[in-house]
């Protein structure tokens, strides 16, 4: 009875690893954009941005990181624009951002397609941005409101990423997932009126809306630092 009992424990103790696996806690990452500004200005135009991660994983499926991004932000045509203004924003960010990944909520295990996505997320954050005009149209001859437009070509805004992406994760050749490769689109809301170099909005042309930008990004990540246990796994 003794050697019975000792084995069933044996085998429950098994089963119980073998449920479990480890991963990466650390993960850090980097790539490239492009962003569109949804400002004052009649024209959103593209620019072009890069950016850095460093995400610590609670689970395989949960994560809290930091970002940086460093590129341009444009928008307007001091040919087309009603009123003549165009802006050139050289800017920076710094934002807190957690996720949350499809896989830690479903049995992605029960089929081909449903593990394949397992690294859908959505997420949100907060951070700051930090906007330098490398060129603002303060001026227009055309202009039937006047002939300058107030704003700072240096300011700094709250900012609020909200953060929707895939991760497709890869063994190396230890067997291991070291690497990733993901597609991030981000949506950007500013909480102030730096990001256009105007700020006359709230007089002359009140929208009632934010300024916001768009990113959307392809990079690559790289998964290292202590290994954690958990009973769902990228793998």
């Amino acid at each position: 009875m003794k050697s019975i009992l000792t084995s069933l424990l044996s085998f429950l103790l098994c089963l119980n690893v073998n449920a479990q696996s480890n991963f990466y806690k650390m993960v850090v990452g980097g790539g490239v954009g492009i962003t569109q500004s949804f400002t004052d200005v009649a024209k959103h135009d593209f620019g072009l941005s890069g950016y850095g991660t460093l995400d610590y994983h609670f689970t395989p499926f949960i994560s809290l990181g930091a970002e940086g991004q460093v590129g341009e932000i444009n928008g307007g045509d001091i040919n087309s624009d009603p009123y003549g203004r165009q802006f050139i924003n050289s800017y920076k960010t710094f934002t807190l951002n957690g996720k949350l990944y499809l896989g830690g909520l479903i049995d992605y295990k029960r089929s081909g397609f449903t593990n394949a996505i397992k690294g859908l997320y959505a997420g949100a954050g907060a951070g700051i941005v930090m906007n330098k005009m490398r060129f603002v149209a303060r001026e227009s001859f055309d202009n039937p409101m006047g002939t300058e437009f107030p704003g700072k070509d240096s300011s700094k805004d709250l900012l609020v990423p909200l953060n929707l992406g895939i991760t497709f994760n890869f063994m190396n050749q230890s067997g291991y997932y070291r690497y990733g490769l993901n597609f991030n689109y981000q949506t950007n809301i500013t909480l102030g009126e730096g990001l256009d170099g105007y700020d006359d909005s709230s007089i002359r042309f009140k929208t009632g809306n934010p300024d916001i930008y768009t990113y959307f990004s392809i990079g690559l990540k790289y998964h290292f630092g202590q290994v954690g246990l958990s009973t769902k796994t990228l793998y």
